[in-house]
């Protein structure tokens, strides 16, 4: 968790553990709770911070990120909607840069749970010419959980694209994230071996995903445990060291922190109709080795 999203001024105080603070141009939900630490944007309903109690954070946020209104946040779990990568503009949809409403929000023993909701308007009607209502459901305690939920008649790409906390990426693997893959860099196809290390730039689309894939974490000595729901497709990306020397929001050495394994519906798009919603869902949880 990043401590100076802690350290920001209240603006409002909901509830003894959840208020709403400003960095930049952006408002937060940020959560302090004895269970865990955390902090999600209205904008993009994006889980920026996750630390459950008594452990290290379970996502990385860039160094960089610029907080400015309309440009994407770099890190967390940005929700990708209505499609994902370059098939519209903006690239990976306009969902992560909306303004969405903070709908409601509880706490417990355990920890908070957030809902926020994001409809269609003139503008997004501009980029994709459907009228539509988004709920993210997100909860943040021992796991951190996030549903998003399609309402309308269309189909649709999307993705969650989980950035993961690590210690070095020269000091990770990857296991049960399915049986084939397409590589996108290579352009072929294959059969996936025991654990992947993804060292050197990645971007691979595992087409016959596990419901749980591992991530084995030597250098912080844990094991992230990534629950996929409602996929079709696992994707695993780290730009490597050359593409991240062209990213601005990204250190020259930012990609060593992190490995995105991303919950994805790309080879069968999501399917949203009246009356019977569409959804993708991930859990993250964390133990120690």
């Amino acid at each position: 968790m990043n401590e100076n999203l802690l350290a920001l001024p209240v603006a409002e105080q909901l509830t003894p553990s959840v208020s709403l603070r400003r960095i930049g141009e952006l408002r937060l939900v940020v959560v302090d709770h004895p269970e865990v630490r955390g902090a999600v944007t209205l904008q993009g309903a994006q889980v920026v911070g996750w630390q459950p109690a008594g452990g290290e954070p379970g996502l990385w946020l860039s160094e960089r990120t610029e907080w400015t209104e309309g440009k994407a946040v770099r890190g967390g779990v940005p929700l990708c909607w209505p499609w994902f990568g370059p098939a519209g503009s903006p690239s990976h949809g306009f969902a992560r840069t909306a303004r969405w409403e903070l709908d409601a929000y509880e706490e417990s023993a355990e920890g908070v749970r957030l809902t926020l909701t994001l409809g269609d308007s003139e503008e997004t009607r501009a980029l994709w010419p459907h009228a539509f209502a988004l709920v993210a459901r997100i909860v943040l305690g021992a796991t951190c959980d996030i549903e998003l939920e399609a309402h309308g008649d269309y189909e649709t790409t999307a993705a969650l694209h989980t950035y993961l906390r690590i210690g070095d990426i020269d000091a990770v693997g990857l296991t049960d994230l399915g049986e084939r893959y397409t590589d996108n860099l290579r352009h072929e196809r294959g059969t996936a071996e025991r654990e992947l290390r993804p060292v050197g730039r990645v971007e691979r689309v595992y087409t016959e995903p596990v419901a749980l894939s591992l991530v084995h974490d030597e250098g912080l000595r844990r094991t992230i445990e990534v629950r996929h729901r409602h996929q079709s497709d696992v994707v695993v990306w780290n730009p490597g060291p050359e593409l991240s020397h062209t990213m601005t929001d990204l250190t020259d050495d930012g990609y060593r922190q992190f490995v995105c394994v991303e919950t994805a519906r790309l080879a069968r798009p999501l399917v949203s109709a009246p009356g019977n919603p569409a959804r993708l869902a991930v859990s993250l949880r964390t133990r120690a080795r």
